[in-house]
């Protein structure tokens, strides 16, 4: 089953594909290698998951957050590359969790992104290497901000 389909057979939807909120590209294509900019957990109606760990919200609270945000890599992925069916493999995701500076659960937020990966492209393709930490903030006072890269397949030649 292709990625887009094991979406909708988990009842998730991708929410629009983020526009750049500075002077950067979302993502950049080097080869095999997509290297995406950092995102955060962007609802379908436009808004943003908020809150700061510890304080605002909990860490389950900020697992969702985590998982939301995966599915905004994905809109993104879907957007520049045309199709997830171009995932060859998660290559790496750095997780950011805005934190009060007691919490230290960082891993297991993240998690909620990683387990999104894993289950739809199975532990083969969905898991790849990562870091997460916390941080006093984030932009917008958003919960999670993760980049990622990402191995995938070349473009069909139109030769």
């Amino acid at each position: 089953m292709n990625p887009e389909a094991k979406l909708a057979q988990m009842g998730l939807e991708l929410p629009p594909a983020p526009k750049p909120m500075g002077v950067y590209k979302p993502l950049m294509i080097l080869g095999n290698i997509a290297c995406l900019s950092g995102h955060g957990p962007l609802l379908p109606d436009g808004t943003l998951m908020t809150g700061k760990v510890g304080v605002d919200i909990d860490a389950e609270q900020a697992k969702l957050a985590a998982r939301q945000t995966g599915l905004a890599i994905l809109a993104t992925l879907k957007d520049q590359l045309g199709s997830l069916d171009r995932i060859a493999q998660v290559y790496y995701l750095m997780g950011l969790v805005n934190a009060s500076p007691d919490f230290d659960e960082h891993p297991q937020v993240i998690n909620g992104c990683s387990e999104l990966f894993a289950e739809l492209f199975g532990p083969e393709k969905g898991i790849g290497t990562r870091t997460a930490f916390g941080a006093s903030s984030l932009p917008g006072k958003i919960s999670v901000e993760i980049e990622s890269t990402w191995v995938i397949v070349p473009e069909p030649s139109t030769a």
